[in-house]
């Protein structure tokens, strides 16, 4: 047997789960293909996230972990607590802001609401019209690429990775590009929108994001900035949309989102997508356009038909686990998505009720159709 456990995909969902294995005494052996993905294309934004109860409980929860772990964070990570701003450009999106707020204090996560004077005390380059906002303060940011390297580093001698390919996935069997078969007590797919090629049937789908980050500005923002239309935007299902999303990098630079596109893999920057991202982001901070640009690029989300990750064992392969389809959330999510898979490796109760990201959530709902 090459390890107890195989993880294969080295991003930040697949390091939290060696990183929890590890601490558990078993000998965890990562595969990483080096062919990148939304860890090291995405914005790193910690936020508790409410389009459904099942989603706000594993945002919660992976938050409180984040805050345990943040005093040992290094440096390199960029790690801050700035909270974020839910930003109301309309009575409507006040009313909805309020919604928000009351949920999240259902589950005891702090926040607040700001009127428009409020609002432009604390981010004055905003637009003078905007309502007002719902301020989150236990949201923060992150470097994930680096947050996921420093994952691997804590799990010590615990932890192998190895870069390596994997064409081939049966149960706790994988086979690699280079002829090698390997065995393990049981092995964890992490590896984002490459899943559906080792696993055929998976519903995980690609959205297309692209993000622009500006040259060095510091105090210009002190919060996430993001309009309340956001989440509409992040669960279609279809065409592209486009929300403001800006982020206030340690750096002074400022990151700016996002878009979503379907059905495509290609990697190459839209013109006339990156231009409706930057108009709605001239809609809520008019002085971005006087900043440099100095990169812009594109990553694919990995997600599922209705929002959530598919976390637990798959059903028809004893010895095979899946972390996958977490679309934008898998930064926040990554600690709690390895406490869960710990939790069902080990024969322990589950930190949060788990059912909601099975895999078998789509077979009985499919059921539960042709029945009805």
């Amino acid at each position: 047997m090459t390890a107890d456990i195989i993880v294969v995909g080295a991003g930040i969902v697949g390091s939290a789960c060696a990183f929890e294995l590890a601490l558990r005494g078993l000998k965890v052996l990562v595969l990483d293909s080096g062919q990148g993905g939304a860890t090291g294309a995405g914005m790193g934004h910690l936020v508790a996230m409410d389009d459904s109860p099942a989603e706000l409980a594993l945002c919660s929860y992976s938050l409180d972990l984040w805050r345990q772990w943040a005093p040992r964070l290094d440096d390199t990570c960029a790690h801050r607590n700035c909270g974020t701003l839910w930003l109301a450009a309309n009575e409507a999106e006040m009313h909805e802001a309020e919604r928000k707020a009351a949920t999240l204090r259902e589950r005891d996560v702090a926040c607040e609401m700001l009127d428009a004077n409020r609002l432009q005390d604390l981010e004055p380059t905003l637009h003078p019209g905007l309502k007002g906002a719902l301020r989150v303060s236990g949201d923060g940011i992150l470097y994930a690429p680096n947050a996921a390297q420093w994952l691997l580093r804590q799990g010590g001698n615990g932890i192998t990775r190895e870069r390596a390919r994997v064409n081939t996935i049966r149960g706790s069997r994988v086979h690699l590009d280079d002829g090698r078969q390997l065995d393990a007590g049981a092995v964890i797919l992490a590896n984002g929108i490459q899943a559906p090629a080792l696993c055929p049937g998976l519903p995980v789908a690609p959205k297309k994001g692209h993000l622009l980050i500006t040259d060095r500005y510091p105090g210009q923002i002190h919060h996430q900035l993001v309009e309340l239309g956001y989440a509409s935007s992040a669960h279609a299902n279809s065409g592209t949309s486009v929300a403001f999303n800006a982020q206030p990098r340690p750096t002074g630079q400022i990151l700016l989102g996002s878009s979503r596109q379907f059905d495509t893999l290609d990697p190459r920057i839209e013109g006339p997508v990156l231009g409706r991202m930057l108009a709605r982001a001239l809609d809520y901070l008019p002085g971005i356009g006087n900043l440099n640009a100095i990169r812009c690029w594109t990553g694919f989300r990995a997600a599922t038909p209705d929002g959530l990750p598919i976390i637990g064992q798959h059903p028809d392969q004893p010895g095979l686990w899946l972390a996958v389809g977490h679309e934008g959330l898998g930064v926040t999510t990554a600690p709690a998505t390895a406490r869960l898979l710990a939790a069902g490796l080990l024969g322990e109760r589950p930190p949060i009720a788990s059912a909601a990201y099975s895999l078998e959530r789509f077979s009985r709902a499919l059921t539960a159709g042709a029945e009805g």
